[in-house]
């Protein structure tokens, strides 16, 4: 294996546990809920608005397929840390320790939340990667900021009202939690184009990568 493909092959193990990463990580973050400039949303946002960026540069440099793994890998990953958490949670605390209440109010996830959560991402994701494959179809490969952003903003919308509608249901304050997620995460995926650009014009310098589509 020479240089040339070492670095694609960590370049992708690199990307790919960014994604699992942030994807797990965001999970935990969404337990605190932050008020910035009159704007209300869940902490982790941030968190996962980075697996959108990832899923963008793995569909344009590795191709449709490998995207595709990345966003069952992740679900695979969320579901294993759930089973992990649930343990520690089971477990007896030692009769010393005084941290059990707020341990659990940190990682105990309601079941509602869960299947909210896991369902807007496999809805959200999937459609990520089909959106801009067609997008990527359609402008004939060229225009990757069109195609970047314009799959993320509607998947962003997407995973924002799956998730509020499955886990909150109805009520006054559903649109707002909507809207203050929404604007947060489309105002990332704005800004993310230039970091997009980067990693793809980075990856793409070797010219010998084969893309599997």
């Amino acid at each position: 294996m020479d240089k040339q493909d070492n670095k694609h092959n960590l370049a992708l193990l690199l990307l790919v546990a960014i994604f699992s990463g942030s994807l797990v990580i965001s999970q935990i973050l969404a337990v605190k809920i932050v008020s910035w400039h009159g704007v209300v949303f869940p902490a982790g946002v941030i968190a996962y608005s980075i697996t959108f960026i990832v899923t963008d540069v793995l569909s344009e440099v590795f191709g449709k397929k490998v995207a595709q793994y990345a966003v069952w890998a992740g679900f695979a990953t969320v579901l294993v840390c759930l089973l992990l958490i649930y343990a520690a949670l089971s477990l007896p605390a030692a009769s010393f320790w005084t941290g059990e209440k707020s341990f659990e109010r940190v990682l105990l996830f309601t079941p509602r939340i869960i299947v909210a959560s896991l369902l807007a991402y496999v809805i959200s994701q999937v459609h990520d990667v089909w959106a801009f494959h067609f997008w990527k179809k359609i402008t004939k490969g060229k225009h990757l900021w069109l195609r970047n952003n314009l799959s993320t903003i509607v998947s962003q919308l997407i995973d924002t009202s799956t998730f509020i509608f499955v886990a909150f249901g109805g009520g006054d304050f559903v649109l707002n939690l909507i809207w203050g997620q929404f604007l947060v995460k489309m105002s990332i995926a704005l800004l993310d184009t230039p970091l997009v650009y980067l990693l793809v014009g980075w990856l793409n310098a070797t010219p010998n990568l084969v893309k599997q589509e």
